[in-house]
């Protein structure tokens, strides 16, 4: 690929579907390389629409609207961020050669719905998983729980840090779980993922990177682990490196490369997993940059978002560990528009700390806000750094 000046006839244009705090960051590192970037979101003023060189609001979700954008803008590549797309009009537009989908169209149609990821795994790849089952009514959701065994987790089909997500620990709490699912899912689509637990010992988040060789080979690499701490399932800090047997590095580097080499494409995939002991479970894919791996933003000689825009653009990459480090989110606290934070500087007085505050125009008491971002001699003084900083932060109603 040949990389022309930005807002000139020969630029490389890249175009961002969901434009939050990860899109953000990949903006910025796409902006490095003199890439155009376009910033695409249902609602104004979204983390990335900052920073792009310029910004549409769509409803990503319709299928005339987002044709008519690509149309209209013709990018080289189209990079998905979020799950509230019309995967099928991606599908088509690829097909038709009009652009490219990152990574494939195919694989942020699977991707998108838990259902055709979930199928791919554990029945085409064979990957061991949680035991699942799929429902379209609270009376299948209810069979399908009390067959797999209590507690179960139900979750809609499309959504994303823990919207929609409840666990369940006796039947009497299907139907609220039913009705939750249905109304925080990304789309109208009336159905969800019903799994049994998992014993396991931690989670973590491989990131697995397919980038082009200095001689134009695909190659996958890892990043080293990524461990996290999840509640309600959505994460509220990571770590890196998460220290793991070697067997179970070897498991899950396996069960991370067969399900993407099945996806295709180039880019970053966060690929979620369970570990106890030497085994792994495959849990999840997302295939883009994952906001636990937020932490790479102060512990990798490139970050998440660095290696993504690079294997995007068919360029090499560097997956190595520079040192410890933590993150840990800072939530909005209040539910108002245009809020300020207040103690920042105390926050960055914390030895080894960073902050990204993503600027999002409208804050709820556990919308993610920014992230604390710290690096340690050890992953426990990393973590308590991380902590210690989100702490300081205060935000505020204006």
């Amino acid at each position: 690929m040949r990389f022309g000046t930005p807002l000139t006839p020969a630029s490389t244009k890249v175009m961002l579907l969901g434009s939050g705090e990860l899109g953000k960051e990949v903006a910025i590192e796409l902006q490095r390389l003199g890439v155009e970037t376009i910033a695409v979101d249902r609602y104004e003023n979204a983390p990335a629409m900052q920073v792009a060189h310029r910004s549409h609001v769509i409803d990503m979700t319709d299928d005339a609207a987002l044709r008519a954008l690509i149309d209209a803008e013709k990018p080289d590549l189209v990079v998905p961020e979020i799950e509230a797309i019309a995967t099928d009009t991606l599908a088509e537009i690829e097909a038709e050669g009009l652009t490219t989908i990152i990574p494939t169209a195919r694989a942020t149609q699977l991707t998108m719905d838990r259902e055709g990821i979930r199928r791919l795994a554990a029945e085409e790849l064979d990957l061991p998983t949680s035991p699942y089952a799929f429902a379209s009514s609270e009376a299948e959701l209810q069979e399908a729980a009390d067959r797999i065994g209590y507690p179960v987790f139900v979750k809609p089909v499309m959504s994303s840090s823990g919207k929609g997500q409840s666990k369940v620990d006796a039947a009497a709490g299907i139907p609220a779980a039913w009705d939750y699912a249905l109304a925080s899912g990304r789309t109208k689509k009336t159905r969800v993922i019903v799994e049994g637990a998992v014993d396991f010992d931690f989670e973590i988040t491989l990131l697995t990177v397919r980038a082009k060789s200095p001689e134009g080979e695909t190659l996958t690499q890892f990043c080293e682990p990524v461990g996290h701490r999840q509640e309600n399932g959505d994460y509220v800090e990571s770590w890196q490196p998460q220290p793991m047997t070697e067997p179970a590095r070897e498991a899950a580097q396996d069960v991370a490369q067969k399900v993407t080499d099945a996806l295709g494409g180039l880019g970053l995939f966060g690929v979620e997993l369970f570990v106890k002991g030497d085994r792994v479970w495959f849990s999840e894919v997302s295939p883009r940059p994952h906001d636990t791996g937020l932490v790479t933003l102060i512990t990798q000689r490139q970050s998440e978002f660095a290696l993504h825009a690079r294997a995007i653009l068919g360029l090499p990459v560097d997956v190595g560990l520079r040192q410890y480090g933590a993150s840990a989110v800072i939530y909005g606290g209040v539910d108002a528009k245009g809020i300020a934070f207040e103690g920042v500087a105390d926050a960055l007085g914390v030895p080894g700390s960073d902050l990204r505050l993503f600027g999002k125009p409208e804050s709820y008491e556990r919308r993610r806000m920014g992230v604390a971002l710290a690096r340690g001699e050890t992953i426990e003084v990393a973590r308590e750094r991380a902590r210690e900083t989100a702490s300081k932060v205060r935000p505020v109603s204006p």
